[in-house]
């Protein structure tokens, strides 16, 4: 396995012997140019001749224009061309210049071609020449003689349809007392889809020459490294700003490229201006003729957008997992909690002619409300009957559920207190309580005459099933929610029970059915307990749990069933 670097120190110096290998290879078959002096030839002509030689036109002493010369090769720039006489005023200073010749390639579908402005002058035929500063560029040419290399203009005119701009790079170079100047667009087509093609799919090229050490970079990945425009990054300074997890990975790409290889594509970091940045690599070599590399071609896809939204994607997981967890921790903690909380049946009711049963149905399996009840044979004889329904899911409705239980089994030792009292005090602790939350609940009484006394804060009527006929008992007395109206006196009414009845208590999750109405719910529920006659409190409740179904329910619901012996 050839040698990976793992420092950035060790890759540039592996890089560095690599190189200067290369370039001594290369220097063996290499031409050598001598450093003589050229003699002086004189001025140049515009023709291109030396001084005292032909010219390729004809000589002007042969009755020949040697501008002429220069005019007729124009039509083969490729670019916007024209041969350009100054205009200079009294003090000698340029300040427009005649289009002497020009050529048929227009820079921009707009503007004019320069063999169409031959005669005129240039600030009418570009007349946005001047704000950009061309002409002050154009009469320093002629004064210095230093030719105007890529000139940026942002050329800018107003017509009748309205404002035109384009981008144009000039050059220009003093023939004698004329100017030969030539512009473009600052893009041409191939490259502005180049550069759109770059910046949607985020992606630069680089290639560096290996013997001369030049570096070249597309805008794209000069836009990456956030490089100053035509500031390349060398190699070396690339290993520099590789995070040094990353340095092996990187090394071992470059090793292979330097070895004349075509690595597959790697992931690797970068530190660009202070943030990390993640670049998909992939490289090719330019092998010579000799089979040794000369130049190395880098494609790089910035990838780091993607890398921090999978990272985001990872934390959101992670913490959709980590409630999940506390979820499900919460719910077998209030599981085991209403288990202990929920009563049993005394056998003490069986002994006094009741059968009692109840259950507990949450909506999905998973699901812990604050639904509960309460059944048990009270000192003075009379069998205290309770319901309710705390608002809420979880732990916190568990915990109202066995503040309002609690409460009430303390309540309801209180000598000579009827069912009504029993509410109002119950929802004065409730009213009492910043931290409480509205409940509903029916609270009552089986006295030995098996009379009900009953009182009802906002709950579903309790179902009576007598002689095979079901119905809901009167509800004219309800009040309202527990915790809602603080002085609040709630009324008892009173219904004797017969043996055989069959008194169903149940909360609100019972009869509520996604998209159907809570009267269409109850109707059904007296319908499975008509079917209920003959059975005792267990079997009942079988029958009526069997009509429960989860899917169709989105509330938990707790059943509590007597039949009178």
């Amino acid at each position: 396995m050839p040698f990976t670097p793992q420092d950035p120190q060790t890759l540039k110096q592996l890089i560095a012997r690599e190189v200067e290998s290369l370039r001594a290879a290369a220097s063996r078959h290499a031409g050598v140019r001598t450093d003589e002096e050229t003699p002086s030839r004189g001025p140049a002509c515009p023709c291109g001749g030396g001084e005292g030689q032909g010219h390729g036109c004809g000589d002007a002493g042969d009755g020949h224009d040697p501008w002429a010369c220069v005019c007729a090769t124009l039509p083969a720039i490729p670019v916007s061309a024209a041969l350009l006489v100054p205009v200079r005023d009294d003090t000698g200073r340029a300040v427009d210049f005649t289009v002497r010749a020009g050529n048929h390639v227009r820079a921009a579908e707009w503007l004019e071609a320069p063999d169409r402005a031959v005669g005129r002058r240039l600030l009418e035929v570009q007349p946005g020449a001047a704000a950009g500063g061309l002409l002050d560029a154009l009469s320093e040419v002629l004064d210095t003689g230093r030719a105007l290399r890529a000139y940026a203009v942002d050329y800018t005119e107003q017509r009748r349809d309205g404002l035109l701009r384009t981008a144009l790079l000039y050059d220009a170079a003093s023939c004698g007392d004329n100017v030969l100047a030539t512009w473009r667009p600052a893009r041409n087509r191939a490259e502005l889809l180049s550069l759109d093609a770059q910046y949607i799919a985020s992606m630069g090229w680089g290639t560096w020459d290996l013997l001369s050490g030049k570096a070249t970079w597309s805008e794209g990945l000069a836009t990456i490294f956030r490089a100053e425009s035509g500031r390349a990054l060398s190699l070396a300074e690339l290993c520099d700003a590789v995070l040094l997890e990353d340095v092996w990975r990187f090394g071992k790409l470059l090793t292979r490229l330097l070895d004349g290889e075509e690595p597959p594509g790697a992931e690797i970091r970068f530190s660009v201006t202070c943030e990390v940045r993640t670049l998909h690599l992939v490289g090719h070599p330019v092998i010579a003729r000799d089979g040794l590399p000369w130049a190395v071609h880098l494609i790089a896809r910035d990838l780091t957008a993607q890398v921090r939204s999978r990272q985001r994607l990872a934390a959101t997981r992670r913490d959709t997992e980590r409630l999940t967890e506390e979820a499900a921790a919460e719910r077998r903690v209030a599981a085991v909690l209403r288990e202990a909380l929920l009563p049993t049946h005394s056998a003490e009711l069986a002994e006094i002619g009741l059968s009692v049963a109840a259950a507990y149905l949450p909506a999905e399996s998973e699901v812990i409300g604050g639904d509960w009840y309460k059944c048990r044979l009270l000192p003075d004889g009379r069998i205290l009957l309770a319901i309710g329904d705390a608002c809420g899911h979880g732990l916190g409705a568990v915990a109202r559920m066995a503040q309002q239980r609690h409460a009430l089994a303390g309540l309801a030792h209180a000598p000579d207190t009827d069912a009504g009292q029993l509410t109002t005090w119950l929802n004065e602790l409730l009213c009492a309580d910043p931290a409480a939350q509205t409940a509903t609940g029916i609270i009552g009484h089986i006295d030995t005459e098996r009379t009900l006394r009953w009182a009802c804060a906002g709950h579903p009527a309790p179902l009576l099933l007598r002689d095979g006929e079901a119905a809901e008992l009167d509800t004219s007395h309800r009040g309202p929610l527990f915790g809602l109206m603080p002085g609040y006196t709630y009324a008892t009414t009173a219904i004797p029970l017969r043996p055989g009845d069959l008194l169903l208590l149940y909360t609100d999750g019972m009869v509520e059915r996604r998209g159907q109405d809570i009267s269409e719910g109850i109707g059904a529920l007296l319908n499975t307990l008509r079917s209920c006659a003959g059975l005792n409190a267990q079997e009942a409740l079988t029958r009526i749990m069997a009509s429960y179904a989860i899917e169709n329910h989105e509330d938990d619901t707790c059943l509590l069933v007597i039949r009178i012996g």
